[in-house]
């Protein structure tokens, strides 16, 4: 099972929709996932999700594989990460 913190307009995607609550989606996985693949699941467009996508901490792209345990991070496009160039992107 993973779980995957949703901010901003995201969080329609969850149960918990309030901004002063955590959003969290507890989502089986079956075996080799990407995050495009769980986006995919959650019916989570491209237009929807900016850059910042972060798994286990780690700022991320979307091809990144996920397993059982992983969190991932997401943000709308008018929560974007606003010095990025200061972190790594991990992209695999």
């Amino acid at each position: 099972m993973i779980e995957i913190h949703l901010y901003g307009e995201l969080r329609k995607y969850a149960e918990q929709k309030s901004p002063l609550k955590e959003s969290v989606v507890f989502l089986d996985i079956s075996g080799d996932e990407s995050i495009k693949m769980i986006l995919n699941r959650l019916g989570i467009s491209d237009k929807e999700l900016s850059s910042t996508i972060f798994l286990n901490g780690e700022y991320s792209g979307l091809n990144r594989r996920v397993k059982d345990g992983d969190r991932i991070g997401l943000f709308p496009p008018n929560m974007i990460l606003a010095y990025r160039q200061y972190f790594n992107k991990v992209e695999e």
